[in-house]
């Protein structure tokens, strides 16, 4: 991976919106329900008038979005516009070392660092707009070439979910585990039936289980050829259970979408647990603090699979990043309802064979349009 590029930055204008869509069918997890689907858009602006778009990753709680949207507004936008940066990674460098002690004091580690992560989102689309390329060529890739999964696939009714993203070009899919053995069993049988044997099947049990749980459910996962098994323990499970949990699985193991700075990804792929690492660029890192943690995973000869279950926006950044960084991953497209997702998705909206082409639209290749898309957000009265 060639190293990042470190334009010069100079932000007058930082502005957080929050959307909320309506949807018919709550998305479940093991851990959670969401009754809408959230987004926190950011975009700032240079000195040029140059503008770019980041999302903040906010699916919870609940109120997540709007108390994002206050650090952005009140933390991390005077920081940004304070000075000028050498490049995005300058920038995601002194915000969070300006916040590390704000992190510890609040307590609240994770939303300064989402915060953050999607502000570099804006300033990594930013450059490249400036610089007239597609942000994917921008940071040295070769090919806008994408593969991608259906993902999200919830537990009522998964294999219709299944067929209808397999009509719309979907080759590789993910279902949701962690609603009970049986259930979880026979909605693999279901999904296997209506699939069939040549597309890939992954599934993610959300840090459901313990230890204990996992080694039971493990053996009898084996029968449906799956691709990885992700997050089957919580994240903060030392990584003796995760080793004990990867060897006797007879599924590989997935996970990193909650981890949080490189040292955790460094201890992640010392422990050798995981044949694919995810972090999410909207959840932790933008593409600055995730570009040398990928570069990590593929020197150790791991996968790189973006985690990604938000907005258009994260979606497409998600999507230049792992076109950058090549590599056989495929990127994460939720396969549940969301308006802010499919308004904004580009050219992430044609599905061919189990694949996208990004194109060479500047940036990522959208303008987003706030005011229409809080028309799409009304709730019907």
């Amino acid at each position: 991976m060639t190293p990042l590029p470190s334009p010069a930055l100079h932000i007058e204008r930082v502005e957080a919106f929050v959307l909320r869509a309506p949807i018919a069918t709550p998305v479940r997890t093991s851990f959670g329900v969401m009754h809408d689907r959230p987004a926190l858009f950011v975009r700032v602006t240079d000195a040029e008038g140059v503008q770019g778009w980041g999302e903040v990753w906010c699916n919870f709680p609940a109120c997540g979005a709007e108390h994002r949207k206050n650090l952005v507004d009140t933390v991390f936008a005077p920081l940004l516009m304070a000075q000028a940066f050498d490049g995005p990674a300058a920038a995601f460098g002194h915000l969070s070392a300006h916040t590390a002690v704000l992190a510890i004091q609040s307590g609240e580690p994770g939303p300064l660092a989402q915060a953050i992560a999607g502000l570099d989102l804006a300033l990594w689309d930013l450059c490249a707009r400036r610089a007239r390329q597609p942000l994917w060529r921008y940071l040295g890739g070769t090919s806008d070439h994408v593969g991608v999964y259906a993902s999200g696939i919830n537990p009522d009714r998964p294999h219709e979910t299944a067929a209808r993203m397999l009509a719309q070009g979907h080759r590789a899919f993910k279902l949701k585990l962690g609603f009970g053995a049986a259930r979880d069993l026979a909605n693999l049988r279901s999904l296997r039936a209506t699939l069939g044997d040549a597309h890939r099947l992954m599934v993610d049990a959300n840090q459901a289980w313990s230890l204990a749980e996992a080694l039971a459910i493990a053996p009898q996962l084996a029968p449906f050829a799956l691709g990885w098994l992700e997050e089957p323990l919580r994240a903060d499970r030392p990584w003796a259970e995760w080793q004990a949990l990867a060897e006797a699985s007879p599924v590989a193991l997935a996970g990193g979408e909650n981890l949080a700075g490189h040292a955790q990804f460094v201890a992640a792929l010392d422990a050798k647990v995981f044949a694919v690492v995810q972090p999410d660029a909207a959840k932790w890192g933008g593409i600055s603090g995730c570009w040398p943690v990928i570069d990590a995973v593929q020197r150790a000869g791991k996968t790189y699979c973006p985690h990604y279950l938000g907005a258009g926006i994260g979606l497409l950044a998600s999507a230049h990043l792992l076109a950058a960084s090549g590599g056989a991953g495929l990127l994460e497209i939720d396969a549940n309802p969301n308006p802010l997702r499919t308004l904004l998705a580009g050219p992430l909206a044609s599905i061919n064979e189990g694949a996208a082409r990004l194109g060479s639209a500047t940036g990522i290749g959208i303008e987003p349009d706030i005011a229409q898309l809080r028309d799409h957000c009304r709730a019907p009265t």
